[in-house]
């Protein structure tokens, strides 16, 4: 996969491209019912990086405004899976993992935001 930040160092971004991946690769055998659900959990855990790296190339309140919505979105993302997975419709452990990666893009990116 190309890295669209390769030289930035900024690992929120790369965590947040793999929690991302692993939700986007999970939910493509939701059943049909659920189906509203995964198509939300995709497209807040794509907006995750894309936020971040959005971000990444601005400044100022501009800047920050990027972050606030990643982080807004690692937020939704994490409402999403533990709903899927509560339903019984996710596999466990690649859910546990996208989880722990949302919530260490979290706390990053809450220190990108409150330095």
């Amino acid at each position: 996969m190309h890295d669209a930040l390769p030289t930035t160092g900024l690992i929120a971004y790369r965590k947040a491209m793999e929690a991302a991946g692993i939700a986007i690769s999970i939910v493509l055998r939701v059943p049909a019912p659920l189906r509203s659900v995964a198509d939300q959990l995709v497209r807040a855990a794509s907006s995750v990086p894309a936020n971040l790296a959005e971000g990444h190339g601005r400044s100022g309140r501009d800047r920050l405004q990027h972050w606030r919505i990643a982080y807004g979105s690692a937020k939704e993302a994490d409402a999403q899976l533990r709903l899927l997975l509560a339903a019984g419709v996710l596999e466990a452990a690649a859910s546990r993992r996208a989880l722990a990666l949302l919530d260490e893009v979290r706390a990053m990116t809450w220190r990108l935001l409150y330095p």
